[in-house]
């Protein structure tokens, strides 16, 4: 029989474990082992905190495997090293295949508080979940989560027979998302009201996420910025390019692509330069697989997705940055061209019926059009699809985030809401750009408490610091 004393022991050690975070400071107890973060009057911050092993050697190209508990207390006083990639718009390379890091930050004395959980952009092949300060958010009650997941080859690569093939970064996502299903009531937040949510390729990847049937009870509302899952672009006559890849084209694609291996072991001895040079070859999430079964665009119109609340949005002007990047300045001539390359000849006199010429640079209206077709008309189609509350993110003239463009009018161009919301790019805002910025924080937060941001979903929010016309996107067009 054990003594009293150990019984009394035990039963104090049962009833610490169970205390909230707060009440422990910096150090909280995750299902792996202790954490210790940073404490200010405004926050408490976790930073590095891995959710699953190192995906490294037999791990490369492998569904995330647990993480490995450790003994005494781990410091999370920084982030975790960020994927492999090269250097993106703004964002460094990296060479660490061990990066299955995440990063919580939460209000001070947090108990039971909604949970937001960050999915990070930057085309499936750049980016990471500490590269976005989430202050306002923090500040007005939530907890929020930035999670690291495989980007380029090392997350959509596919070879035959490999089990997983073309979805280990999507996986990815789902892992951190059991992670804090399983430890973040340690860390003051509600795993029972958690909001997904991402911009660009953190869109869609919520989107996808959305349909997947691996994520079922893991989040209970979904924030999709600039990313609906029928994005897609022009990629000649009939022909549109989507984000999603079947599984058996990216297998076939590997067998192609193999730098001389034959096996999935010879792969696995690539040096991380070989991989980083597949990327262009393999940045699709693959469909056909446990993680994601359905392509997303089918499983939408089917019906088959959470009946969650979503809320969802684009920015008005989405496209005049990747036209700057892409396109010389263009004259009339020039403009119809590209129409005809992007569109076949007949479909192209239409688009100029509806957006002629101006007589200037052209590629101001090749933007419009592109912005309709690839994002504004996709995500009327999502709304539509799931009941969502839908917003436009269309502030005349907000700080440039992406260093180095060109000289162009811009508008609400791609990820340019971003600022607004969180601590990116080293923006700055002018007085009323804070008074919105303000304005969007509280409507992402309401919703992430209550599933509802603050206005109907039978009306498009409109974000800018002054008063705007609601957009003609001509979806007639596009949807016909």
């Amino acid at each position: 029989m054990r003594s009293t004393t150990t019984l009394l022991t035990a039963a104090v050690f049962v009833a610490a474990s169970a205390v909230p975070a707060h009440a422990a400071g910096t150090t909280v107890r995750t299902d792996t082992g202790f954490v210790s973060g940073t404490i200010t009057n405004a926050q408490r911050t976790f930073q590095g905190i891995p959710f699953a092993a190192p995906p490294t050697g037999e791990n490369r190209w492998r569904d995330p495997q647990p993480a490995k508990p450790w003994q005494g207390v781990r410091q999370a006083t920084r982030p975790g090293p960020r994927c492999a990639q090269d250097e993106g718009l703004g964002s460094p390379a990296s060479d660490a295949e061990d990066c299955l890091y995440l990063n919580v930050t939460t209000p001070p004395n947090a108990v039971n508080r909604p949970v937001m959980v960050w999915i990070h952009g930057g085309s499936f092949t750049s980016g990471a979940g500490s590269d976005y300060g989430v202050d306002q958010l923090v500040r007005n009650g939530s907890v929020v989560v930035t999670i690291n997941y495989r980007l380029g080859a090392f997350g959509y690569f596919g070879f035959p027979g490999l089990a997983g093939s073309g979805a280990f970064g999507l996986k990815d996502q789902q892992k951190a998302l059991e992670w804090v299903q399983r430890n973040i009531r340690q860390f003051g937040g509600n795993p029972r009201n958690v909001t997904l949510f991402g911009a660009s390729a953190g869109g869609l990847s919520t989107c996808a996420q959305l349909t997947s049937p691996r994520t079922r009870g893991l989040f209970h509302r979904a924030i999709i910025q600039s990313g609906p899952c029928q994005l897609g672009i022009p990629a000649g006559e009939n022909q549109v390019h989507h984000t999603w890849a079947a599984r058996a084209d990216v297998e076939q694609a590997g067998a192609k692509a193999s730098h001389g291996c034959t096996d999935i072991a010879c792969l696995r001895q690539l040096s991380v330069q070989q991989v980083k040079a597949l990327t262009p070859l393999f940045s699709a999430p693959a469909y056909d697989t446990e993680a994601l079964p359905d392509n997303p665009i089918t499983a939408l119109r089917q019906g088959r997705f959470h009946r969650i609340p979503v809320l969802t949005g684009t920015t008005r002007d989405e496209l005049t940055v990747f036209v700057a990047m892409y396109y010389p300045r263009l004259d009339a001539g020039g403009y119809e061209q590209a129409l005809v390359e992007g569109f076949g000849a007949a479909k192209a006199k239409r688009i100029v019926e509806h957006y002629p010429p101006k007589g200037g640079d052209e590629r101001v209206q090749l933007s419009k059009a592109l912005t309709a077709m690839t994002s504004a008309c996709t995500t009327d189609e999502l709304r539509s699809q799931t009941n969502a509350f839908g917003y436009e993110f269309a502030e005349p003239e907000p700080p440039m985030i992406f260093p180095g463009m060109p000289e162009f009018p811009y508008g609400a161009y791609h990820g340019s809401e971003l600022p607004f919301l969180l601590r990116y790019g080293g923006a700055t805002l002018g007085a009323g750009q804070r008074r919105l910025s303000d304005e969007m924080v509280r409507a992402w937060t309401r919703f992430a408490r209550t599933g509802h941001p603050g206005w109907s979903r039978q009306d498009v929010r409109l974000f800018a610091t002054e008063q705007v016309a609601p957009a003609d996107h001509r979806c007639d067009l596009w949807s016909s």
